[in-house]
């Protein structure tokens, strides 16, 4: 099934619970409402419909008719708009203020005209006696200026059920709008039914890092984009009905507290469930949700508990409804890309087997000492391959590529462990998350079986190398404390891409470092050059210990060691940070 089949099968679930608004109607933010009396004049000042929770109020989501695309043009929505538009009026200086307000007013005239209705009446009259000087004469509230604005009708102390565009006059005039003639009937390349065309699709907001104003997956605005002679969305035909549905979904689950969507770098995730039984797909989403973003560490420890537990062929307890077969499960990732929006990726499959394949993943991660919140959160690991660990800093496109191969099982994207390697050149710090990305990278795109805890026996150059390193370092520190720019500093990086040029110098700093060691603990002295002998002892003889260059799966190995030998000399130490890996 497509994206967007899916998301207008959702739209048909949802809309039947009431948990979706009505076709040609839309969830917008609503601040004010104007409530008018029979003869049009306000009874009284506006009302604040705002929800003050926060540090300043917020704007009330409210179902009003689907507002239009304006782009650069003036286009009145349907008995609601900011300011602008209704009362002429901006906290700014606009020059088309005068222009969109008398727009709004004159496609009013033109919509309602002939209309009985009292309240769309008083609308009209509203119309014809305000003048945007009231808005200083009446007092009323400069925060209200550019905010989005209702009309309602009667008692001004029960709005309830009276906003005008609420009316069963003002649905059917909106209804009648709507309708498309029957030349734009075609077969929709979405449900495979003959219906009108959309021209234009609804605007989609809430990509992060996209136009505020809302952007389209689906637009032809250059003649280059069409064929055939076709116009706009002809290019792709795809119903009004199923346009509406696609982005009325799109736009709830980009809503910021929906619970359907999670940021994985620049890519804003969207996920929901399709099952026969509700609970069964809520359950799915919570899941889900929580996989990506817990609640707490005690919501982390269960559902790590949960993949764990998964990982080894049982069911979790909790997890019997999501995991039954059935369960279908859709996720697609949407980033801006200019005015458009691209599709990062779009999985659908049982959510058990995603599950399985997430669970698969957190095993390759694991890492031994783990992080010292013990968390391997794909957003908390993108944070590492970030200059100065900040998200929008994340390389573009890899946290998209690297969820899509966690979700479908293939191989992670090398652009990954490029971008970790690069951080640990960059600042120097070997930590548990970087460790375990490259761990990861390892045993899935080069069938490594690279170790989770420190491991004698595995002779892979690159680790050897790596735990060799661990120990010169050691013996600097055992012999000199701290100091002002260690061995790790200085030739870590070039340790790890071309060990030739490097481990004679370390070789030979250590027999200094380990000559005045041997003078303060000789017992101390003589199992760090134990630990040197056993590690020359594990290299191949028939080949040069040292060489000349590693890849970059040879660095990934490198840095494995380095951080499990490191660990192995803090291990106990109650002094140190980074006996959980946090720090080089």
């Amino acid at each position: 099934m497509s994206m967007l089949a899916s998301l207008a099968r959702a739209y048909e679930r949802y809309a039947e619970q009431g948990k979706a608004p009505p076709f040609g109607f839309s969830e917008e933010k609503v601040s004010w409402v104007i409530v008018l009396g029979d003869d049009g004049v306000p009874l009284g000042p506006p009302h604040d419909l705002r929800i003050v929770s926060g540090r300043k109020p917020a704007p009330r989501r409210m179902t009003v008719p689907q507002p239009g695309k304006r782009a650069s043009g003036i286009a009145p929505n349907f008995l609601w708009d900011k300011t602008a538009y209704v009362l002429g009026v901006t906290a700014g200086n606009d020059r088309r203020t005068a222009q969109e307000h008398a727009a709004f007013a004159e496609r009013h005239r033109e919509w309602l005209r002939g209309t009985d209705d009292p309240g769309l009446q008083a609308f009209l009259r509203f119309l014809d006696w305000w003048r945007p000087q009231h808005f200083r004469e009446l007092g009323w509230p400069e925060e209200m200026k550019d905010q989005n604005v209702v009309f309602a009708f009667g008692d001004a102390g029960r709005l309830a059920n009276r906003y005008l565009h609420d009316r069963p006059a003002a649905r059917a005039i909106w209804a009648n709008m709507h309708a498309a003639p029957e030349v734009q009937r075609k077969i929709c390349l979405v449900t495979g039914q003959e219906a009108p065309v959309a021209r234009l699709h609804p605007s989609i907001k809430g990509v992060w890092g996209a136009q505020s104003s809302g952007a389209s997956i689906v637009s032809f605005n250059q003649e280059s984009f069409t064929s055939y002679g076709h116009v706009q969305g002809d290019n792709a035909p795809v119903s009004e009905a199923a346009a509406f549905a696609y982005t009325s979904m799109l736009n709830r689950f980009l809503e910021r507290d929906s619970g359907h969507r999670i940021q994985i770098g620049d890519a804003s995730t969207l996920f929901w469930a399709d099952a026969s039984d509700a609970a069964a797909a809520d359950e799915a989403e919570g899941l889900f949700a929580g996989l990506h973003e817990p609640d707490d560490d005690v919501e982390a420890q269960r559902i790590g508990e949960a993949l764990r537990q998964l990982g080894q062929g049982a069911t979790p307890q909790g997890w019997e409804k999501a995991l039954a077969p059935g369960v279908r499960f859709y996720v697609a990732a949407l980033a801006p890309n200019a005015s458009r929006l691209a599709i990062r990726f779009y999985v659908e499959d049982e959510f058990g087997e995603l599950m399985r394949r997430v669970a698969a993943h957190q095993e390759r991660l694991r890492v031994e000492p783990p992080p010292r919140d013990g968390t391997l959160y794909i957003w908390r690991l993108l944070s590492e391959t970030a200059v100065q660990g900040k998200r929008e800093n994340v390389p573009p496109n890899l946290g998209g590529d690297w969820e899509r191969a966690i979700l479908t099982g293939a191989p992670y994207p090398l652009t990954l462990m490029s971008a970790v390697l690069m951080r640990i050149r960059a600042d120097g710090t070997v930590n548990a998350r970087r460790v375990a990305i490259l761990k990861s990278i390892l045993i899935r795109n080069f069938n490594v079986g690279a170790p989770v805890a420190l491991n004698p026996d595995f002779r892979e150059p690159g680790y050897v190398l790596g735990r060799l390193f661990a120990v010169y370092a050691q013996i600097q520190y055992a012999a000199l404390g701290d100091v002002n720019a260690s061995i790790v500093d200085k030739y870590y990086s070039s340790a790890a891409a071309q060990p030739r040029r490097v481990f004679g110098t370390l070789a030979a700093l250590s027999k200094s470092h380990l000559s005045k060691l041997g003078k303060q603990n000789p017992g101390r002295m003589v199992n760090l050059e134990r630990d040197i002998a056993g590690l020359m002892e594990m290299m191949d003889p028939s080949e040069d210990p040292f060489p000349a260059s590693l890849s970059e799966a040879g660095q990934a190995l490198f840095a494995l060691g380095y951080y499990h030998q490191r660990n192995k000399y803090f291990t106990g130490r109650k002094d140190n940070a980074d006996a959980n890996g946090d720090d080089a």
